[in-house]
């Protein structure tokens, strides 16, 4: 492919597939009448990030659980207030919009026919794939997501930045360590800090009362990280407000086990697959068979020329 920069793309699918279901209109469909909004959404925005970007491989990282177990016996709200269904074994249903569940296996279908790496690990969201793959890169990583929570994997010393969707994939958010700094007073690392002080009610993650975004920043600038700052509330010559640190102190449950479920797992036990950005299709029967049954005609169409370039 001409152009080639020599980057490895990670996509958070499930966090780009809502966006094209909500992105493209639902009157765009088979022709038996599904609709398949999601998936020629899903298509379209590879092939806009394939031109505009030119990775030379490109994983699509899947969540093969949600809500892992391990992270809600530390936090039971984790993305509590988003499951449909629960379930004694294996994952939790999400709620998902009646007319996207059934895009889903046919979007998988497609990228496999495609060629392209697509990898969901049991136990495990796609964070923590995509958490795993940045850590064993040996080049820079451009990790496509919907979701902020991945800016704490930001990392300019190797070349590890997030592109976020701003409108469709067009207008992406480029991410590095300088844009954290001014919107946010953090660096990549300190972000995940951040996020566990202040919360996310769209995770289910309480943080600690009384403190805020802003707050949580000065107090990072202040002691360093999460351990500095807890040190500081066991030291009376430390300079926080009597109300911060009573927050703190009487959040410390929240604070001990807060770090393991917001951080992104980096060891995640990966199968071995070629990440190599596809030239021509692995399935190019089955690709037909899909293209003709889900009707994704133009969609698929440029991103074959695409990737053929």
């Amino acid at each position: 492919m001409r152009g080639v920069t020599g980057r490895l793309m990670l996509l958070d699918t499930a966090s780009l597939y809502f966006r094209a279901y909500f992105g493209v209109p639902d009157s765009v469909k088979a022709p038996d009448g599904t609709p398949v909004n999601a998936v020629r959404g899903l298509l379209d925005f590879i092939d806009r990030l394939v031109k505009d970007h030119r990775p030379a491989e490109l994983v699509a990282c899947m969540d093969a659980d949600w809500r892992p177990q391990w992270r809600v016996e530390l936090i039971p709200s984790y993305k509590a207030h988003r499951v449909a269904e629960e379930h004694e074994t294996g994952p939790d249903e999400e709620e998902v919009p009646d007319t996207l569940s059934p895009q889903v296996p046919v979007i998988e279908a497609v990228l496999d026919a495609l060629g392209i790496a697509r990898v969901g690990v049991e136990g495990y969201e796609a964070d923590d794939v995509i958490g795993t793959f940045t850590a064993r890169a040996k080049g820079p990583v451009d990790i496509v997501t919907g979701d902020r929570d991945l800016y704490q994997l930001v990392d300019d010393a190797r070349g590890v930045r997030v592109l976020y969707p701003l409108k469709g994939v067009g207008t992406l958010q480029l991410t590095d360590e300088a844009w954290l700094r001014e919107k946010y007073g953090v660096d990549g690392r300190g972000y995940a800090d951040l996020a566990l002080l202040r919360g996310d009610p769209s995770d289910g993650l309480p943080g600690v009362p009384g403190i805020g975004e802003k707050t949580a920043a000065k107090l990072l600038a202040e002691f360093g990280d999460l351990a500095g700052i807890m040190a500081a509330v066991d030291d009376p010559k430390a300079r926080l407000t009597p109300s911060q640190r009573k927050r703190l102190d009487e959040a410390r449950p929240y604070v001990a086990v807060a770090p393991t479920v917001v951080r992104v797992a980096d060891d995640v036990p990966l199968p071995d697959v070629d990440p190599t950005l596809p030239r021509a299709p692995r399935d190019s029967a089955r690709l037909d068979e899909l293209a003709v049954r889900w009707g994704l005609g133009g969609s698929l169409q440029r991103l074959l020329l695409t990737l053929e370039a």
